[in-house]
């Protein structure tokens, strides 16, 4: 299935890799972000006023209204890394240690 079908089929959106979007759902007002993955029946969201590497799962329907297409803000090499080696940490269900013991780091005395 392509990026984002099940979606556009379903719900009837444009929703699309770039495509920003102005979501109105949240506490604090109106953020506008850009759809940056697709996560099934969600979409994957950058909000302009967080890190290029947060990404927030919106439902495609619930207080968005979508807009035209944007720019996706690059992510650090440091940054992609640091996430990189956390969802490895997080994934590997068979350690039981902490994550600073995954990376080799050693408690102070």
């Amino acid at each position: 299935m392509a990026a984002f079908e099940y979606i556009k089929t379903t719900y009837k959106v444009p929703a699309e890799i770039g495509r920003e979007i102005l979501y109105k759902g949240d506490k604090k007002g109106e953020r506008k972000g850009i759809i940056v993955e697709d996560r099934g029946n969600y979409i994957g969201v950058n909000f302009y006023d967080t890190k290029p590497e947060d990404i927030v799962p919106l439902h495609p329907t619930w207080e968005i209204e979508y807009l035209g297409i944007g720019e996706i803000r690059k992510v650090s090499k440091s940054r992609m890394r640091a996430k990189q080696r956390y969802e490895e940490y997080r994934s590997a269900d068979w350690y039981s240690g902490t994550f600073a013991e995954w990376l080799g780091i050693k408690p102070k005395k």
